[in-house]
């Protein structure tokens, strides 16, 4: 007795596994009473899991399952997904005959358990007899199901069980779209309506004023859309002690360069990031301030501000947007820099936003030794580019205010002008060959040019005092040469020929006589396409000078007149009057 109730257990646990391995089971996810709201959700989930089907229920409902598996695996994977997030809480383990047909993907053949073999049989069924094959149908190329979207009513039926975070997260979706200006509250009043209606008409739906289950779909999958190749990954930079999103699909690990972590362009995006890490005070955070705003990365132009424990800036220009954030906290400065094309502020303001809600740091900061042993250059900080004029001239001050008088070629297409490299300065008047500018703020030159009151003489010496390096030294050279006529090549009497090797940088700096009295103005050497031998110049005579600045409302001062000054008062004098001319973008 004992081995027959052995023997009939044994075989009863042989069929329950046996029926387990040819049944198939299904993690249901949700129910829906309309067809179209099932098919959408089914669309969802396949984007992100795998095996999702649809099947009809009794009653006119549907349902969302994955499947089929084992129940081992069904229950295996049920506890996965639910302790992920990634399934409803309330998703359990349906049996086949649950189903009818299936709605998605499209099959239509309902869903039918497998009979069991009966008990003592083989399981391997004996091949049929050969037989000819049948002839097989042709395929035939069916249309595409029209998907038909949720009525109004039942629209309203499935927002009803959208969280408070989902309803946020559409107004969100609606204020990027443009639509929507009210506060993110998750309730769906009359503003809110009114922007959905609006986002509906501009993506060719009718205006309801509710979105349905695909609508909304649609609408956070253009919010989304911009994030598309970007690869925003969390990145632990250990040696810095930072944490934060990177978009590391346009961006990718360059360099450290203390106080800064250089990520840079991988593709044809110019997009870059800095991670800024370095120990120090308040005054190491304001000294920071300043020096990023003397680099390209950071345009002039843009909001900043500037705390006692930290700042902002925003630069822009026609090129790029940056910002940059940094606080103070430990005795350490922690922060971030984007930089991002210009013209694509729909992406770029997602990506900071995102940069900004992930930035966390740890204890670690940057060794200020790090990268010392890269490219050093006085243009360069920390690897980064100082900003630069577009060009730079010279020009030298005409009375006591500060005007400067220089070269028109110093000004053309200037965004800003600059006296001295820091002073902003105005076009008050000019012609096709002067400027006239004025500083904004009061200025006291040591020196004022004047100009000389008699015709010099052919082959006397003479030098021009400019900024021949374009402020790559800190003041003013002289360059000699020689008077070689009192006109231009063209015969023009306002223009004298020089013999002296200026350089472009030198253009609009004064031309001085042996006794330090102003004879010019040193002109470009462009003479349309005619190639000139090496050095020849022109300046513009002083009585063309003087002329140009009568008419502009100034009283040129004259020269002292005497005799040939030493080589160094020269220099000094020329020193004091001369200034260099930065035409910005």
């Amino acid at each position: 007795m004992v081995r027959l109730a052995f023997f009939i257990l044994f075989s009863l646990a042989i069929s329950l596994q046996r029926a387990e391995a040819q049944e198939s089971y299904y993690i249901q996810i949700e129910a829906h009473p309309s067809t179209e709201m099932t098919n959408a959700r089914a669309r969802d989930f396949d984007t992100a899991l795998d095996q999702v089907n649809a099947f009809e229920l009794n009653g006119g409902w549907s349902a969302v399952a994955l499947g089929p598996f084992s129940r081992t695996e069904a229950q295996s994977l049920l506890r996965v997904l639910r302790s992920q997030g990634r399934i409803p809480g309330d998703s359990y383990i349906a049996e086949p005959g649950d189903y009818g047909a299936r709605i998605y993907p499209q099959g239509g053949a309902a869903i039918v358990a497998a009979p069991l073999p009966p008990a003592g049989t083989a399981e391997t069924a004996a091949p049929a007899p050969a037989t000819e094959p049948a002839p097989q149908p042709q395929p035939v190329s069916e249309p595409e199901p029209q998907v038909i979207d949720e009525t109004p009513r039942e629209a309203q039926q499935s927002e009803a069980l959208l969280s408070a975070e989902e309803r946020m997260a559409l107004q969100v979706a609606l204020k990027w779209a443009g639509h929507y200006d009210s506060a993110i509250d998750g309730a769906f009043g009359r503003g809110t309506r009114t922007s959905m209606a609006a986002w509906q008409e501009a993506n060719g739906f009718e205006p309801t004023g509710i979105l349905t289950t695909l609508q909304r779909a649609e609408l956070l999958r253009q919010y989304n859309a911009v994030f598309d190749g970007m690869g925003l990954t969390r990145v632990a930079e250990a040696r810095a002690g930072i944490e934060m999103e990177v978009p590391l699909g346009v961006v990718a690990f360059d360099r450290y360069d203390a106080p800064f972590v250089h990520f840079e362009p991988t593709g044809d995006l110019p997009a870059r990031v800095l991670l800024i890490s370095q120990p120090g005070d308040q005054d190491t955070l304001f000294g920071l301030y300043e020096i990023m705003q003397t680099l390209e990365i950071v345009p002039l132009q843009g909001p900043r501000e500037r705390g006692a424990q930290g700042f902002t800036l925003e630069g822009r220009n026609t090129r790029i947007v940056s910002y940059t954030q940094a606080q103070l906290r430990d005795g350490a400065i922690k922060g971030f820099t984007l930089i991002w094309p210009a013209g694509d502020e729909a992406r770029r303001s997602r990506i900071l936003e995102r940069m900004k809600a992930s930035f966390a740091t740890t204890g670690a900061v940057l060794d200020p030794a790090t990268g010392a042993e890269s490219q050093q250059r006085v243009d360069l900080v920390a690897g980064l580019q100082v900003r630069k004029p577009i060009l730079s001239r010279s020009g030298f001050y005409v009375d006591a205010a500060g005007a400067v008088l220089t070269a028109a070629e110093a000004v053309q297409g200037c965004g800003r002008i600059t006296l001295g490299g820091t002073v902003e300065a105005d076009v008050t008047a000019s012609d096709a060959r002067f400027a006239l500018l004025r500083p904004r703020s009061a200025q006291a030159p040591m020196e004022v040019a004047g100009l000389i009151s008699y015709s010099p003489r052919l082959q006397s010496e003479l030098a021009v005092a400019g900024y021949s390096y374009e402020g790559a030294l800190v003041g003013p050279t002289l360059t000699y040469g020689t008077l070689a006529d009192l006109r231009g090549l063209d015969g023009d009497t306002a223009v004298d020929r020089l013999e002296i090797e200026a350089l472009p940088g030198d253009v609009g700096g004064p031309v001085l006589d042996a006794s330090g009295g102003v004879l010019g103005l040193l002109l470009p050497r462009d003479q349309g396409a005619r190639q000139l031998p090496a050095g020849v110049g022109f300046a513009a005579s002083a009585e063309t000078l003087r002329a140009f600045l009568t008419g502009a409302g100034v009283a040129p001062a004259d020269a002292a007149g005497g005799g040939p000054l030493a080589p160094e008062d020269l220099e000094a004098r020329a020193a004091a009057m001369t200034v260099l001319v930065g035409c910005w973008e």
